[in-house]
């Protein structure tokens, strides 16, 4: 049976919107507050005046001239540095958020993958196995980990930055959620110990950047190493009741390296979706934002 190949984005969503993009910026509403970022991948004309951004938006992230990742916010309206954002769907899926202002310019939330979140929630609420564990590398801020420990699944939650994994924790308790596990690790070091103990999760989540690095200066570059972590994570994935979650953010990827990524290290799978993220903002264009595969037993 041939990947069912989708372009997909979230519904509507009160509390957020992607109202304008171009001149490699976007412009967003989180909550009461909008923010215009860089976005290198709007490369083409804002399509609402310059001055019209800078009339809506609170705070306007400034880039440093050597360093595109990172910079600072510069405050145009008066705003908290922390706020909540609450997320919520039609299958019952309620999570409150914490937003915060950092130097790379993310706030703590990738709103695109909302449709992730909710795959993650339907289907785990739906798994054949009780309580399934559920390990979510590269785990960030951890909506996802959220979503899958509201449906009731036992979550591992890893990221290398200590600071992002007090965070996660922040919103698992905004969400009124406890039990998930915390690690503070590298994600290659991990699912190989995991392998060689024999542990075995029924769902992982993998979400990696283009570039990182471990606790321990461990450098992560996805090109060279997810060959080799999807062969770990096939050792460490439960071969009859199972789901895998694959989001990929590079400008240089498309869904089919992901499907051939999938298939030399899995197999043959079932249920297999594969695709393009993106936000439809209000003027009406659509603003790439990754590539995902995802797969499941039942």
């Amino acid at each position: 049976m041939k990947d069912l190949i989708l372009s997909l984005s979230p519904g509507p969503w009160k509390e957020y919107e992607l109202i304008d993009t171009g001149g490699f910026e976007k412009l967003e509403r989180f909550g009461k507050f909008i923010l215009s970022r860089p976005e290198p991948q709007a490369i083409w004309d804002k399509s609402l005046p310059e001055t019209d951004w800078k009339k809506l938006a609170h705070a306007h992230f400034a880039k440093e001239k050597h360093n595109p990742e990172k910079g600072q916010w510069q405050q145009l309206k008066a705003m908290p540095n922390h706020w909540q954002l609450s997320y919520s769907n039609a299958d019952g899926l309620d999570m409150t958020l914490n937003l915060s202002q950092t130097s790379f310019k993310h706030i703590g939330l990738f709103p695109e993958q909302a449709v992730n979140w909710d795959y993650l929630y339907r289907k785990l609420k739906a798994f054949p196995t009780p309580k399934p564990k559920v390990l979510n590398l590269f785990g960030y801020t951890g909506a996802a980990s959220v979503a899958a420990r509201a449906a009731g699944a036992e979550v591992a939650h890893l990221d290398s930055v200590k600071q992002v994994v007090t965070w996660t924790k922040h919103n698992m308790e905004s969400s009124g959620l406890d039990g998930i596990r915390w690690i503070v690790d590298d994600a290659m070091k991990f699912i190989k110990r995991e392998a060689r103990r024999g542990n075995v999760y029924q769902a992982i989540v993998l979400d990696p950047p283009a570039y990182g690095r471990g606790p321990e200066g461990e450098k992560w570059i996805l090109e060279e190493q997810i060959n080799e972590m999807l062969k770990t994570c096939a050792e460490i994935l439960d071969p009859k009741d199972h789901l895998l979650l694959l989001n990929m953010y590079s400008l240089s990827f498309s869904s089919l390296i992901a499907a051939n990524l999938i298939q030399t290290n899995f197999g043959p799978v079932k249920n297999a979706e594969q695709g393009e993220l993106y936000l439809e903002e209000s003027q009406g264009k659509k603003l790439p934002l990754g590539i995902f595969y995802r797969f499941s037993s039942f």
